[in-house]
């Protein structure tokens, strides 16, 4: 059995080496999420049960869990609904990960990765293994700015991840290439984008615009995404395996299109059933976020004594705009059932979402219904 090293360091040169260090003698890292408050941290480090905590003093050992042979990284579940997971994930599902990503963004030698996101989230730090594994170049960052993307550029950089919201602050043209993970992409985005779908428990991205990664397949079994790939987690930091016969229930629902592509309409838990209709929010928000007073939204089902749950529309909106309920009911159903409509409209002054972007959801309903 083998240490699992709590990284609580910044993105940087201090926690690659670090990195490196723990896999060059057999351990597995866990990456902490440097943003959270006291209580959180707690939390979460008893539910991870890491052997040694590393930050800026030195190491500290704790009288945490060990890890199997052969496990590279242990990592939360974002936690846009309950408590957080520990996934597993081995040196062979990294490995697949890296070269399968690799090779579908047609990365060279010549090629820098700039890297941003939180590596607490798979997403930010699969931009830090797919480099270490495949000898690509790489820069990092504490966190995304807009001036050390221009300097990243500047210094040779050529792809990057982002999510939706960084991309639309920035120049799209420095980069070669834009992987967007995280939130729904927007309506318009640039050509050199591409639009990936992954979970924690998939180690990342598997699908990038619609199409598996070699070696991934997909399955729909009653609405539902299956994902069979060498890249899926060993199992939970309990023990759990979520894989039965090898495939992951995602808890997307999705569909694949005749031309081959997988649409992937939102989480199973997120699907408003609202008087025995079925409304997606993700369908919802698009369209409102084309209203011009709309800077942000979020669509969330609130429980309801007549509908069973309401469709309720929280946004944020343009500075010095208005909006109506009327005028939002109409606007939907000019391109929505009318049963899409939201019943009720909340002006708030953010959209609170995690890490990479995604909307959580339960924290807004939660303000109106506590």
């Amino acid at each position: 059995m083998n240490e699992l090293v709590c990284l609580d360091l910044p993105l940087g040169d201090a926690f690659v080496k670090r990195l490196k260090s723990a896999w060059d003698a057999g351990d597995a890292i866990f990456p902490l999420d440097q943003r959270l408050p006291s209580a959180a941290r707690v939390e979460v480090l008893q539910a991870i049960q890491p052997t040694v905590i590393v930050d800026a003093s030195g190491d500290t050992r704790t009288g945490g869990n060990k890890v199997a042979d052969g496990d590279a990284v242990v990592i939360a579940t974002s936690g846009t609904t309950g408590a957080a997971k520990g996934v597993v994930l081995t040196h062979h599902a990294i490995q697949a990960s890296a070269k399968a990503s690799s090779a579908r963004l047609g990365i060279t030698k010549d090629d820098c990765w700039f890297a941003c996101l939180p590596p607490s989230h798979i997403g930010g730090l699969s931009v830090i293994l797919r480099s270490i594994i495949m000898g690509t170049q790489f820069i990092t960052a504490p966190s995304f700015t807009v001036e050390a993307y221009n300097n990243a550029a500047r210094e040779g950089a050529t792809v990057v991840s982002l999510v939706s919201t960084a991309m639309q602050q920035v120049d799209t043209s420095l980069y070669r290439t834009i992987v967007l993970g995280g939130a729904k992409a927007p309506l318009h985005r640039p050509t050199n984008s591409v639009i990936t779908y992954g979970l924690t428990e998939s180690g990342s991205g598997v699908v990038y615009n619609g199409l598996p990664l070699d070696e991934v397949e997909i399955e729909i079994r009653d609405g539902v995404v299956f994902l069979s790939a060498p890249m899926l987690l060993r199992s939970y930091r309990d023990g759990t395996n979520p894989l039965v016969n090898g495939w992951l229930h995602t808890g997307d629902r999705g569909y694949i299109s005749d031309d081959g592509l997988l649409h992937v309409e939102g989480r199973e838990g997120d699907l408003i059933v609202t008087g025995g209709e079925n409304v997606w929010p993700e369908q919802v928000e698009t369209r409102l976020s084309a209203m011009t007073e709309v800077r942000d939204v979020c669509v969330a089902g609130v429980p309801d004594s007549k509908w069973g749950h309401a469709v309720h529309a929280f946004v944020v909106l343009e500075p010095g705009a208005s909006l109506s309920i009327e005028a939002v009911r109409e606007w939907v159903k000019e391109t929505l059932p009318a049963y899409s409509a939201p019943h009720a409209v909340h002006v708030v002054a953010e959209i609170p979402r995690t890490a990479l972007g995604k909307p959580q959801r339960n924290i807004l309903v939660s303000s109106i219904t506590n």
